[in-house]
């Protein structure tokens, strides 16, 4: 039957006739190739499944990382807290409140002192108990001593200027290393001068001075105290000296004992030189002194930043006042 004469749905369909007529396969057998929009609908979902894979990982590792952070977080505090409870990890703040009181006391010596220049205070006359063999005392003598004692202080040493200006003078050259013990062995610069000057001639030998930096210099000034007021009063005088601590005192000691070629014998309760640690022993040793109708010179350490009320009461006395500097040095070297 030709195949007009065939039902529609029984006609071949145009591709199957072109294939028939052309020899080849039906386009319905023929093997389907892939599309470029094809390869790149799987190429996408395959990006998508490699970018969830790379978020859920680096979530991962950010959940791993702040579980560590917190861990070290916590390992932080308590080794501060270990730091904290030892030694060395408290230096620092110990040292930071140590200055702070440093500076607290540092100004009260000062206004201390300052205080005591003001006062207007008599100095006590030095009365020497006479021995029967020199119950004749003439009368000039005793109106010298009489105007001597109702003195002002700054003119205490008025009457003995020229002998305490020549000796200034003399420590201005060169040492004389080789001079009879109890005199000044070395040389003064001029601020040393100037310093003796004003505590002679303006304080009247009571009174606080600038430390000189160190106390190999303050030494060296006590020395020339000493050399000076045994010119004035020879054996009749004994020199205190006050200083908290052994090893500033050893340092007095050998400074004193070098500047004014002494020996170990000069030093002790019945000598020229007595050293000592607390002031109340001080004072009671001063005390007795004068009960002898003896002086007593007074020297303080410039690392002492408290210095007792009654200390202030004799006639002669020297303190060093440190500057802020010299304290700080003075209490870290103490604290190694």
């Amino acid at each position: 039957m030709p195949e007009e004469d065939l039902p529609v749905s029984q006609q071949p369909s145009t591709e199957e006739t072109l294939g028939q007529e052309g020899g080849g396969t039906p386009i319905n057998q023929r093997p389907i190739t892939a599309t470029p929009e094809g390869e790149a609908i799987k190429n996408k979902s395959d990006f998508d499944d490699f970018l969830e894979t790379a978020v859920k990982e680096l979530k991962s590792r950010r959940k791993d990382l702040l579980i560590e952070i917190e861990e070290l977080t916590k390992k932080k505090a308590f080794l501060e807290k270990e730091i904290n409870k030892s030694f060395s990890g408290q230096s620092d703040a110990i040292a930071r409140r140590v200055k702070g009181f440093q500076e607290y006391l540092t100004g009260a010596l000062q206004d201390l002192a300052q205080s005591a220049e003001k006062l207007e205070l008599v100095a006590q006359p030095v009365l020497v108990q006479p021995s029967p063999l020199d119950q004749n005392i003439s009368k000039p003598e005793e109106e010298k001593e009489e105007t001597i004692s109702n003195m002002p202080i700054s003119e205490t040493f008025k009457p003995d200027e020229a002998l305490i200006r020549e000796c200034l003078e003399q420590f201005l050259g060169q040492p004389d290393f080789y001079a009879e013990p109890w005199k000044l062995r070395r040389s003064l610069s001029n601020k040393d001068n100037e310093l003796l000057e004003d505590w002679f001639f303006s304080q009247g030998g009571r009174g606080a001075q600038p430390s000189r930096g160190n106390r190999v210099r303050n030494t060296l000034v006590g020395a020339a105290v000493i050399s000076i007021l045994g010119e004035l009063y020879g054996d009749r005088f004994q020199t205190l000296v006050l200083a908290s601590q052994p090893e500033r005192l050893g340092e007095w000691r050998r400074g004193l004992q070098d500047a004014l070629g002494l020996g170990r014998e000069d030093f002790g309760p019945s000598s020229g030189i007595v050293l000592f640690e607390r002031g109340d022993a001080l004072v009671e040793r001063a005390d007795r002194l004068e009960e002898k109708g003896e002086v007593p010179l007074i020297i303080v350490d410039a690392a002492e930043q408290v210095v007792e009320i009654p200390l202030l009461q004799f006639p002669i006395w020297l303190a060093f006042a440190a500057s802020q500097e010299e304290i700080y040095e003075e209490e870290e070297e103490f604290l190694r």
